[in-house]
């Protein structure tokens, strides 16, 4: 059974960084494109970042960009998400996703079929 689990998130400061790490298990993370969301209290789960198998893409939301990097090492089975000068905004639920099938890099929910059980980031002074 695939499994993905996330870690890294934590309370910090606004202007602070985080790396967040998305380990993948049961299956092979490096032949599958993978997208991070995430999700606050009382708003809908958002597409933040996500990176082909191969890494030559990746795709950022509009809010992130300059902010976030996504990268991958496929021999740790292990995806990234960095984030930089983080925001009160940014605080929610990172959830990391793969999909069942495909390399395309889509910031969708509904794209994706294995996901993790999520890590908490909080930013707050």
């Amino acid at each position: 059974q695939p499994r993905l689990v996330e870690s890294g998130g934590g309370l910090i400061q606004p202007g602070g960084s985080l790396r967040l790490s998305c380990e993948a298990s049961g299956f092979r993370l490096s032949i599958y494109p993978i997208a991070w969301f995430r999700q606050a209290p009382g708003k809908e789960r958002e597409g933040v970042s996500c990176i082909t198998y191969s890494a030559r893409n990746t795709t950022y939301e509009d809010s992130v960009k300059g902010r976030f990097t996504i990268s991958r090492d496929n021999a740790k089975n292990t995806v990234y998400l960095q984030l930089n000068n983080l925001k009160p905004e940014d605080s929610a639920v990172y959830y990391c996703a793969a999909p069942a099938f495909g390399d395309e890099c889509l910031l969708v929910s509904r794209a994706y079929d294995y996901w993790g059980q999520g890590t908490q980031v909080t930013i707050s002074s």
